[in-house]
């Protein structure tokens, strides 16, 4: 069982690190949803942290259908990542009909190479997720972050576990959305995912100790 934490600032990274967390998914930027975060966060993080880190690659907020521009600038975003080391990001786009852009993604994933890709809830907007799912995986990308098309995981831990039997250790379906220390135990024997994603903030958008090291717990 492993937790990845969301952190949106060098505080939170440390605070998640110390309480345990397994994974980072590094951000900026909580209130749009999460961005790409600045170079300078990136550099510092890679140079402190010792736990494997994903970077988001999304250049805005809004929806995953990018312009050629915007795709370009996720491309350099992942060159820098890459640069500095990391282990794996974040990203999701989609065409028009939010099917998921299959050609751009495997572009996308070669480049990274061999950083793992993770494809973000953008998965959540695709119309039909039982294809979404086959596309992502034909992409290469190593995981999906999902609420099961809901708000929730919890709400969404039906189809979350029906992407986990269809997925066949093809691919890993990382959890996430309103994931807390009093639902994680439920999502765990309902969905039977292996990875869960949460952002376990307080109140002042910082990582929450307390609640990182609650969730461990129950993992």
């Amino acid at each position: 069982m492993l937790l990845e934490i969301a952190v949106f600032n060098y505080q939170s990274a440390e605070i998640a690190v110390k309480a345990g967390a397994d994974r980072l998914e590094l951000c900026m930027n909580y209130a749009s949803g999460g961005v790409t975060p600045s170079y300078g966060l990136m550099k510092v993080i890679k140079e402190k942290i010792n736990i494997p880190v994903f970077v988001m690659i999304r250049p805005r907020s809004g929806n995953f259908v990018y312009s050629s521009a915007e795709f370009e600038i996720m491309k350099q975003d992942i060159l820098i990542a890459k640069q500095l080391g990391f282990e794996g990001v974040v990203l999701g786009i989609l065409k028009k009909d939010n099917t998921v852009d299959v050609e751009r993604t495997k572009q996308l994933v070669a480049l990274a190479n061999p950083m793992q890709i993770t494809f973000h809830r953008a998965f959540d907007d695709t119309p039909n997720p039982i294809q979404a799912l086959e596309d992502i995986i034909n992409c290469g990308c190593k995981r999906i972050l999902t609420s099961g098309k809901e708000a929730t995981a919890i709400q969404g831990k039906g189809l979350i576990k029906q992407l986990v039997t269809q997925s066949k250790k093809r691919i890993i379906i990382l959890a996430g959305g309103g994931v807390r220390s009093n639902n994680i135990e439920e999502l765990k024997k309902n969905t039977k995912a292996k990875e869960f994603h949460s952002a376990a903030l307080s109140a002042n958008e910082l990582a929450n100790a307390k609640e990182i090291q609650k969730l461990k717990a129950f993992l």
